[in-house]
């Protein structure tokens, strides 16, 4: 199943797919999030030349002597009793860019001149330092991106340096951060979340009432993807060491879509209708886009930071985008949708009627736990799983 996309990344037939947000106009959901995929070039010009809606950058600083990155650095998961091909999680312990700013400066700017009609979003990561976010900022729109990812999320990004998550598990820190940046700022901000925190809710107000006008969630979870039980070693290990990284595919897309939901509910409860939601999580189809759409987010990154596609993207190559767009398409000719703006947040209005309606209806199953028996267990759970 592949959809028919133009030099421009449009969809040329079918359900409208294109989306505009925060003045940023998409011809399809579906963006490369940061990480490689987009960590040069040659790969962000791939993206586009397929049909990409979006490239966001892989996330880079000012300084990248300072980040250095190992090999091997990336750990699979596979499905137990399979053929072990089947992966079902991924982890990675890579770091942000560690090349040299002036490149990526100068890669952004050639990208925007090939490419001067298509968005492209820079990642953007510092300490804590104001003068440090305003350079970033402004050396970024002196080169024309579209629009900035504040990177508060990274599981593994130099908490030494009290960057990534170890900023973005402190919401004042944060809300901090996003008020230097929105104030230098020309171009729509968007600050990307850490699942590895209670409450995802608290920080994405703290970055909304701080002036950004839109939330990326979520970024990889942080874990140890297993022991080697033959060198008693865990994975991936570098010379013997290793360190908890960032775990994402599709195993994820259950708690990236609970965290997506929370996000989407902030959003709805502050009155900011303007503000856009970008949604990151084992999305490994067109299908799993229309969940998290379907829940309230604008847009669908695709990338190993918390999600599945970046895996797609590596084993299927960039064409994998029309898999996805066709994918949607699918959902939306199934419901008779014309336009992602029909669907996008659906289950939260339905979400509110349903629960008034659940507490009327007759419970399915055991009505008490008193009612489990040993011999019935298995039919007596099956009873009430949702069908």
């Amino acid at each position: 199943m592949r959809a028919r996309c133009s030099k421009d990344g449009r969809v040329t037939e079918g359900p409208d797919l294109s989306v505009t947000v925060n003045g940023m106009t998409l011809p399809n959901p579906f963006v490369i999030a940061s990480g490689p995929p987009g960590t040069n070039f040659a790969v962000m010009k791939r993206a586009f030349e397929d049909g990409w809606g979006a490239v966001i950058a892989k996330t880079v600083s000012l300084d990248a002597a300072k980040v250095i990155n190992v090999t091997p650095r990336y750990a699979k998961l596979y499905a137990p009793g399979g053929s072990g091909k089947d992966v079902i999680g991924w982890e990675n312990i890579e770091l942000i860019s560690d090349r040299p700013f002036e490149t990526m400066l100068a890669e952004f700017k050639r990208l925007k001149q090939e490419f001067p009609e298509r968005v492209l979003i820079a990642s953007i990561m510092e300490e804590c330092s104001r003068g440090a976010w305003e350079e970033i900022v402004g050396r970024c729109e002196e080169v024309g991106v579209d629009g900035f990812e504040i990177n508060f999320s990274c599981p593994h990004g130099m908490p030494e340096r009290r960057m990534g998550m170890a900023m973005g598990q402190d919401p004042e820190l944060l809300a901090e951060v996003c008020s230097w940046v929105n104030a230098v700022a020309t171009k729509p901000v968007w600050a990307k979340m850490t699942p590895n925190i209670t409450d995802i809710a608290v920080p994405a107000a703290a970055a909304l009432e701080a002036g950004c006008e839109g939330v990326s969630a979520i970024n990889t979870i942080t874990s140890v993807m297993g022991v080697d039980l033959k060198t008693l070693r865990p994975q991936p290990s570098v010379q013997g060491h290793t360190t908890p990284g960032g775990y994402s595919f599709t195993a994820v897309k259950p708690i990236a879509l609970a965290k997506v939901m929370s996000v989407a509910k902030t959003i709805q409860a502050k009155g900011a209708p303007g503000a856009s939601l970008s949604g990151i999580g084992g999305v490994a189809s067109g299908y799993d886009a229309a969940e998290f759409i379907l829940v309230g987010s604008d847009t669908v990154q695709a990338s190993c930071s918390g999600g599945g596609v970046c895996t797609g993207v590596m084993l299927h190559g960039y064409g994998f985008v029309r898999q996805l767009c066709a994918e949607l398409q699918d959902f939306m000719h199934q419901h008779d949708f014309k336009s992602i703006a029909e669907f996008k947040g659906k289950f939260l209005v339905r979400l509110q009627k349903e629960a008034v309606e659940k507490k009327k209806a007759a419970r399915v199953g055991l009505a008490r736990d008193d009612d489990w028996s040993g011999d019935g267990f298995v039919a007596e759970a099956e009873s009430m799983v949702a069908q």
